[in-house]
């Protein structure tokens, strides 16, 4: 069975993206995030959308 979404960590785990640069996107508005009680949880589809949108390197 395939996730539907994804803690914090594990976000972290699978991008390489920092939880700061995380915290960064979700104040931005570019990555929402759902919560359940005081669980922030991501989309793994949302996630696969931000990190295809990051710029290609030089």
């Amino acid at each position: 069975m395939t996730r539907l979404s994804v803690t914090i960590p594990e976000a972290v785990a699978m991008t390489g993206i920092s939880r700061t640069s995380l915290y960064k996107l979700f104040a931005e508005g570019k990555l929402p995030r759902k919560k359940n009680g005081k669980r922030s949880l991501i989309l793994v589809e949302d996630l696969e959308r931000v990190v295809k949108s990051l710029p290609e390197a030089a």
